[in-house]
């Protein structure tokens, strides 16, 4: 008798344990949802999130004239290549059919008429150019790659959240338009959203903080649901495992 209820009081001891355990890591886990609220509220302005330079200014509109050239460039590319109906071979083909005509031509008239050739200037992809280029790029990939394993361990929730909306609202995009104009849309988003941002940043950040502790109440909602059919599935099986032993 006394045998059995060392056992009994053995076994109330390690459930009891137990418990505290999975109170502690779900506890733990919430924490880590409140740290990523807070990060959230007091997230980095854009110019911090974008690449030094002439890049982020031309983003963020600082270079107003770099910055209208880029949005005509883009909407002209997108009447060329999809209202009037060229594809890029021929446009290429073209222009530099175009140009090359009438740098030969000037030459053999500037022969004919004892007059300078054509001002052609000299030009040459430099070895650190090319480097440049790679480590920019090698920067990019590695970012989105430490981002996708951030979101696979479950270790940034905002992050997620982000993407998640992000690769949503693409993939609406792609379902009304084809690729070529969903990336037109995109370098035009490019160029407006962060400007705006930037200039009405406190508004945005607080109609997104509110956005966000409503998901995150829904998410607590669901954890507390997980957490009790966890409980549940796991007092069944320790009651099986007392009926066999």
């Amino acid at each position: 008798m006394a045998m059995h209820q060392h056992q009994h009081l053995k076994l109330n001891q390690q459930h009891q344990a137990s418990a505290e355990s999975d109170v502690a890591f779900f506890g733990e886990f919430k924490s880590s949802q409140d740290s990523s609220q807070s990060h959230l509220i007091n997230s980095p302005p854009p110019h911090h999130l974008l690449p030094p330079g002439f890049v982020a200014d031309v983003i963020l509109w600082r270079r107003k004239e770099a910055a209208i050239s880029a949005l005509i460039a883009v909407v002209s590319a997108w009447l060329v290549f999809q209202v009037w109906g060229y594809t890029l071979l021929s446009l290429f083909s073209n222009v530099l059919l175009l140009l090359l005509s009438i740098l030969f031509l000037w030459a053999k008239a500037a022969q004919l008429l004892n007059r300078p050739p054509p001002p052609v200037p000299e030009i040459e992809i430099t070895e650190d150019a090319v480097k440049e280029a790679a480590l920019y790029l090698q920067s990019i990939l590695n970012k989105l790659l430490s981002a996708f394993k951030s979101i696979a361990h479950g270790n940034d929730s905002d992050l997620f959240y982000a993407s998640a909306s992000v690769l949503w609202f693409l993939s609406i995009i792609g379902s009304f338009t084809c690729f070529v104009t969903a990336f037109y849309i995109c370098l035009l988003v490019i160029l407006i959203v962060p400007a705006l941002y930037d200039k009405y940043r406190e508004c945005i950040d607080r109609c997104l903080s509110l956005a966000y502790t409503e998901v995150l109440m829904y998410e607590r909602i669901y954890e507390r649901f997980c957490f009790q059919c966890y409980r549940k599935v796991k007092e069944s099986i320790r009651e099986m495992v007392e009926e066999d032993s």
